[in-house]
């Protein structure tokens, strides 16, 4: 079975090549077309595949994501002006364009991610065996969910479906039809739990339920539904862990592309490109987690991009307790006191005690701070903390910081989708 998955993984990979365009992304063989998408042998296929599409290397969601946000909000350095579109991105402003190949990727590959998650969504309910049905539908959730948030990140709107000339939706009508994708996974699960032949099948690393949760608690959050985010993050165990793992077939992309060549990206420097009051304490255990002192450059990638097959993950604890902070905040009837609380979770965090090691390992921040002042410590705690997760640009907007302190604020439209749907919105300009 796993033999099958990995061939069936690769094949859907390479189907982005050869149906960038259309976003019809339809079996090219063709004979077997019905079977694949509607037996549980078939959809097991797709759901794995749906994992390779999104994490490997310069075609996949991840990749193109974290190098999207990290050359515009300055996290990352450009190593060599040859890479055009890192080029483009690392320059900013007009020089990004249709025509970047990051873009490009990023787009059609969440599309094509949509796509083949739907046909295992639309599926999956008929099979006998509801509990495999149910991790067939929530797997595919997680990753329809990352593929809408994503799209919802860097573009002003994206397509409300697929196929010819789909209409497009609002990006904050994105973020809250991946919550509704997540919410019909929960609903399937609390009538049918999850089979463990079904997890059998399945590459480890994932944690489907606290993988749900926190990524509704994220888009909760970039929607601006502050009680759902807070309820969605109180449900993620911060002692579980949720990765991408990798082995001989499967490497990690930021080492593959970035760190083991030198000739992409690398920090930008020792305080992670912040300035000003966002420079990290030189205490601050998180700086050696993601970086290492390196020759040329002197600053190197280090944390999730060590090696080729150190695991990333879908979410960090930091991440789910910094939107508790973020919430308190901003809430309606602000908390203040419990957002320095959970803010102070993260600031004194040891890297011991940390799944994942990261952790900054700091004294507490202390006093009585109001809201205002607290949401830019969320934000440098953000930026410290989720260090090149491709989140920062997204950050960026929602803590309101001048547009001047960022390349783009969103992205041109790929030439792909412009030159084959006269629905494409006109490009944004900054």
């Amino acid at each position: 079975m796993k033999t099958f998955l990995s061939k069936i993984a690769y094949i859907f990979l390479i189907l982005i090549i050869i149906s960038a365009c259309k976003k019809e992304y339809k079996n090219p063989s063709g004979a077997n077309a019905n079977d694949v998408v509607t037996t549980a042998k078939g959809m097991t296929g797709i759901v794995v595949g749906l994992q390779k599409l999104y994490i490997s290397g310069r075609l996949g969601v991840y990749f193109n994501s974290v190098s999207v946000s990290g050359f515009v909000t300055n996290e990352i350095l450009l190593r060599n002006a040859g890479n055009i579109p890192e080029l483009q991105l690392f320059t900013g402003g007009g020089a990004v364009d249709g025509t970047n190949n990051i873009l490009a990727n990023l787009w059609t590959t969440s599309n094509k991610i949509i796509y083949d998650a739907d046909n295992v969504l639309n599926n999956a309910p008929g099979l006998g065996d509801k509990g495999y049905a149910s991790g067939l539908i929530a797997y595919a959730s997680i990753f329809k969910a990352l593929a809408l948030g994503n799209l919802s990140q860097c573009w002003e709107s994206i397509p409300a479906g697929t196929g010819q000339n789909v209409s497009f939706i609002s990006r904050a009508d994105g973020f809250n039809k991946a919550i509704g994708v997540i919410d019909n996974a929960f609903a399937v699960i609390a009538v049918t739990p999850i089979s463990s032949g079904f997890m059998s099948n399945m590459p480890p690393g994932i944690d489907i339920l606290n993988t749900l949760n926190a990524l509704k608690a994220r888009y909760a959050l970039f929607a601006g539904n502050y009680p759902l985010a807070l309820a969605a993050a109180n449900s993620v165990d911060l002692t579980r862990r949720s990765t991408f793992n990798f082995d001989a077939l499967t490497f990690n992309p930021i080492f593959e592309i970035a760190t083991s060549t030198n000739n992409v990206f690398q920090p930008t420097d020792a305080n992670l490109g912040l300035t000003g009051a966002n420079v990290p304490d030189p205490a601050d255990r998180r700086i050696s987690f993601y970086t290492a002192v390196g020759v040329n450059p002197v600053v190197r990638l280090a944390g999730f991009g060590a090696g080729l097959a150190t695991p990333i993950p879908l979410y960090l604890p930091g991440e789910i307790i910094l939107i508790k902070a973020e919430v308190y905040a901003r809430q309606a009837a602000p908390d203040p006191g419990n957002a320095l609380t959970e803010l102070n979770r993260v600031v004194t965090k040891l890297p011991t005690v940390d799944i994942f090691g990261v952790g900054a390992a700091l004294a507490p921040i202390t006093g009585s701070l109001t809201p205002a002042q607290i949401l830019p410590l969320i934000y440098k705690h953000r930026c410290i903390e989720l260090y090149l997760s491709g989140l920062k640009l997204e950050d960026m907007r929602r803590f309101g910081l001048p547009n001047s302190e960022r390349k783009r604020n969103f992205f041109p439209y790929p030439f792909t989708e412009r030159d084959n749907n006269p629905n494409t919105p006109a490009d944004p300009a900054f």
